[in-house]
């Protein structure tokens, strides 16, 4: 069993956010000595599920929708499988708009690398948009779609 102050070590979390996460109900079963909130394995696991949750951009009221959801048991199964299939997806979609930027970044700091080392844009205006190097035109390319 761990302490508020633990869980709060271990997750980089602050205690107000763990405290508030419990008023929410998002522990459902977390145990209580003397008033004093002790953290199982099982509420670890659901803080896990629900820092991925949270992260993935669902709102606190729909991950607490998916706690009780598990706490209702095995026929909320497909809710909680749509539920994660959608926060997937989502997170996927981010992550292509994400990659797309960091390929214009790494385009960028390839074309002013070239114009400081030349001392001018000159030859690489030359190059747009059919002619970079080979590993440069993926990075354009894909950057401009």
């Amino acid at each position: 069993m761990y302490s508020i102050g633990q869980v709060s070590e271990m997750f980089g979390l602050p205690i107000s956010t763990l405290r508030y996460y419990d008023k929410q109900g998002l522990f459902p079963g977390i145990e209580r000595r003397s008033g004093i909130r002790k953290f199982g394995e099982n509420e670890l696991e659901a803080l896990r599920v629900i820092e991925c949750l949270k992260m993935s951009g669902l709102e606190i009221k729909d991950i607490k929708q998916f706690m009780d959801w598990c706490v209702e048991g095995a026929p909320t199964y497909p809710l909680r499988r749509e539920l994660l299939e959608k926060q997937k997806e989502t997170v996927e979609a981010e992550i292509a708009h994400m990659n797309k930027v960091l390929d214009m970044l790494r385009f960028k700091c390839w074309y002013y690398d070239q114009a400081i080392q030349d001392g001018s844009e000159d030859r690489i205006k030359s190059l747009l948009p059919d002619h970079l190097p080979d590993d440069i035109q993926p990075l354009y390319d894909h950057a401009h779609q």
